[in-house]
């Protein structure tokens, strides 16, 4: 009897867990549902109320939109043009400016007439000439004029108009590998009226050191 009572109660105590677990699963079952039921109904009412509102509605804040922005009065567009005007005067300016700088530095880099071309070719022909190797020795350098500073300039050069062809004479300075010995270059040059280049009319050397001497490296007077 004893044995019979115990597993009765044995019973009794896992039918009760039993019935404890399968009432927790029906409320949690019975709460989604409820959940999933519930949702719809709010997108549902949010979506009537989205669309309660008409074309007209809409139309209305898109006027409003468009009329807050103010429209440029006659006063404010002739400002803005003269404005405008004004800039294109400056870009215009700026582009003669620079296109002058940039035709004035052609014609003394790359012009066959300009006072540095000719001084090129002067210094070609001298430093090649055998009778001016002889005496400064090799390699000939040449500069422009002496500053007090001791600075050394551009070559010195004067322009002038002779029987309407442009003349041009040039004086610059050379000293070789003989230590202190220094000459003058002076040269003359003459428009040629068919082809417009410089030709040479006489080109020579003075020594400054004694003995002084003229070297006389070109003569087509």
């Amino acid at each position: 009897m004893m044995a019979y009572a115990h597993i009765l109660k044995v019973l009794h105590r896992r039918l009760r867990q039993t019935a404890t677990q399968l009432c927790v699963q029906k409320c949690y079952v019975v709460h989604t549902h409820r959940a999933l039921c519930t949702a719809p109904a709010f997108v549902r009412l949010g979506t009537k109320i989205s669309n309660r509102s008409s074309p007209e509605d809409r139309g209305k804040s898109v006027s409003r939109y468009q009329s807050g922005t103010p429209k440029p009065s006659a006063a404010q567009k002739v400002k803005d043009a003269g404005r405008d005007f004004t800039y294109l005067i400056v870009v215009l300016i700026g582009l003669g400016v620079t296109g002058g700088l940039l035709y004035v530095v052609f014609q003394e880099l790359f012009s066959s007439s300009s006072p540095n071309k000719v001084y090129s070719r002067a210094f070609d022909i001298v430093k090649s000439h055998p009778e001016v190797i002889g005496a400064f020795g090799e390699p000939i350098k040449c500069y422009g004029e002496t500053t007090r500073r001791g600075r050394r300039q551009q070559v010195s050069h004067v322009e002038y108009m002779k029987d309407g062809l442009k003349h041009m004479r040039l004086k610059f300075y050379i000293e070789g590998s003989e230590p202190g010995l220094k000459g003058t270059v002076h040269s003359e040059s003459k428009e040629n009226a068919e082809t417009g280049k410089y030709e040479f009319r006489y080109l020579f050397v003075d020594v400054d050191t004694y003995p002084r001497r003229s070297i006389i490296v070109e003569d087509n007077r």
